[in-house]
């Protein structure tokens, strides 16, 4: 089975503008990234919207691909990235992991955990999931969870606390059932990548924000693998200072 990793990076996000070349212990946030996966999979590529973040790739020999702008998220753009890859390398692939390029601490165990998941033929999307142990993150709408049945598969996502606890006190909660946050690190075999591609939103999905919801209504099985280890993204200025706070940087 062929894998590749794919590390879709735009530059002009809302709340941190450029953040794929911000830098993250003397190397780019996107570099750190690249590093990471490069342990994993024998090909590894870069999907952008901008020249900068190209070259930047370029320049610590990475190899990078340039994606339309419209693009409203990083599956979108993997989906675009994976049908001009094939063609410049005159290959197929049949699994493609997407690495948020926004996770430059991002564990290789847990690209192992995901790549393990397409080991199951009936895989057709694959994702991460830690277990909570704090009431913090159960009622933070920034952390979706998640549901998952007894093959391993989820239910539902929600920015909500899943499942509701009725006659127990919020403070209880974590003791009182097993809790599963959602580490967005995603796999997808090739067919229902081009596939999902082109589904339209769905009312849970705007509901919810959470893109996945809409693979979900249209009948796909999200595989979940686990993990213990914490992710950590840069999502704001705010994110990367409170990373130098708890010793990262």
């Amino acid at each position: 089975m062929n894998f590749i990793a794919i590390i879709p990076a735009r530059y002009s996000s809302t709340r941190f503008p450029g953040k794929p070349l911000v830098k993250i212990n003397g190397k780019s946030m996107i570099n750190q990234v690249y590093l990471q996966a490069v342990k994993v999979f024998d090909r590894v590529y870069v999907a952008t919207d901008n020249q900068k973040i190209l070259k930047e790739v370029e320049s610590f020999g990475g190899n990078a691909v340039m994606t339309k702008k419209k693009h409203k998220s990083g599956t979108d753009r993997c989906a675009e990235a994976i049908l001009k890859i094939e063609e410049l390398e005159n290959k197929s692939y049949n699994v493609i992991i997407n690495i948020q390029g926004d996770e430059p601490f991002i564990k290789t165990e847990q690209l192992i955990d995901i790549k393990k998941a397409f080991k199951f033929k009936k895989t057709q999307i694959a994702t991460l999931v830690k277990p909570i142990n704090n009431k913090e993150d159960i009622f933070n709408p920034n952390k979706p969870k998640v549901i998952i049945n007894n093959k391993n598969e989820a239910i539902y996502f929600s920015r909500s606390p899943i499942p509701f606890l009725r006659g127990a006190t919020h403070k209880n909660w974590v003791s009182k059932h097993l809790y599963y946050k959602h580490v967005g690190l995603y796999g997808f075999r090739k067919d229902i990548l081009m596939e999902i591609s082109k589904l339209n939103q769905t009312p849970l999905e705007k509901a919810e924000s959470l893109e996945q919801l809409r693979w979900l209504e249209n009948g796909y099985k999200i595989k979940i693998a686990f993990t213990e280890h914490e992710s950590i993204s840069i999502d704001t200025p705010k994110d990367l200072e409170k990373a130098r706070q708890i010793g990262l940087l």
